[in-house]
């Protein structure tokens, strides 16, 4: 595979600095950052990049567009995830956009827009392609078989929840067509979500007194299955999934329509939970419906990462 010059935008999460050891494993180049200061104080880019032994810190995104062949955007913000990547996808760069994909339906279908005129752009959730997903599809269990799985995590319902709504959806692939809020137990909200098969499955997410492991139970007619996740191998998972794509030397790992999916599925699950449970249809949710607020998520997200800055 061609060495890739990566560029790391917004340093916000853990995500930035646990890819750079496995991107240069995988014999690419982290070249340059850039951090908007949403999430983190001034000078933290600087520290950043003289701590990993990257050569250059960008004063705008639009300053690391050529520099790089692919740009890495970790944005904790995901409003801001179109406005970060726009000047990468006019200069007809790769860009992986972490999970959350987007928090409303305008954004998501601008991504399938870009992706549709010729973009390279792919994303989302390593829970999608974990090694134990995988594993798991390649039984080859006819979808006859199915009777149901079930699908969750800790932490809270999107930025996180996400998480749980991806492994579902990697278990049994696309073509979900609606979502239905359940009920809500022990602090999670349980949410089904249908398939056009008429497969189903739930996904329970939200805060609990600990932290849960990502996991599945998967019933069919002839075994049961208990998934547990190791997270050590997600990283690597997800970069060695990707990357050949954003090279341009592979197909996508999944079709961009396909993988809006899981975050239309948890939006239509939210709004199903404002109409008190019912069902709501991934291409019925409004384009102006708000979704789950990026801005409001990271203000909370900063407290956490910097409790004295409140």
């Amino acid at each position: 595979m061609t060495s890739l010059r990566i560029g790391l935008v917004d340093l916000d999460t853990s995500h930035p600095v646990s890819f750079i050891p496995v991107l240069r494993e995988m014999g690419h180049e982290v070249a340059a950052v850039y951090d908007g200061g949403v999430i983190n104080p001034e000078g933290f880019a600087e520290k950043f990049a003289k701590d990993h032994g990257i050569p250059k810190v960008c004063a705008t995104v639009e300053d690391m567009v050529g520099l790089v062949d692919v740009a890495l955007i970790h944005s904790c913000d995901w409003d801001l995830h179109i406005e970060r990547a726009r000047p990468f996808v006019e200069a007809g760069k790769a860009v992986f956009i972490d999970k959350p994909l987007a928090g409303n339906v305008r954004d998501l279908k601008q991504i399938v827009k870009w992706v549709q005129e010729g973009a390279r752009i792919t994303g989302g959730s390593s829970l999608h392609c974990c090694v134990e997903v995988r594993e798991y599809n390649a039984l080859g269990i006819p979808k006859e078989e199915w009777v149901y799985a079930l699908a969750g995590c800790a932490v809270d319902e999107f930025n996180y929840g996400i998480h749980a709504y991806s492994m579902l959806h990697g278990i049994m692939g696309p073509g979900v067509r609606h979502a239905r809020y359940l009920g809500t137990g022990g602090g999670q909200r349980q949410m089904e979500l249908t398939w056009d098969d008429g497969r189903r499955g739930i996904v329970s997410v939200g805060k609990t007194a600990g932290y849960l492991p990502f996991y599945a139970n998967v019933v069919t007619q002839k075994r049961v299955d208990y998934i547990k996740v190791d997270n050590g191998k997600l990283y690597r998972a997800l970069l060695e999934t990707i990357l050949p794509y954003l090279a341009g030397e592979a197909p996508a790992p999944i079709a961009i329509e396909q993988l809006v999916e899981v975050e239309l599925s948890a939006i239509a699950a939210k709004l199903s939970y404002e109409q008190e449970g019912a069902a709501v249809a991934l291409n019925e949710i409004p384009d102006d419906y708000a979704g789950y607020d990026g801005a409001a998520f990271a203000v909370s997200y900063k407290e956490l990462k910097y409790p004295k800055a409140k």
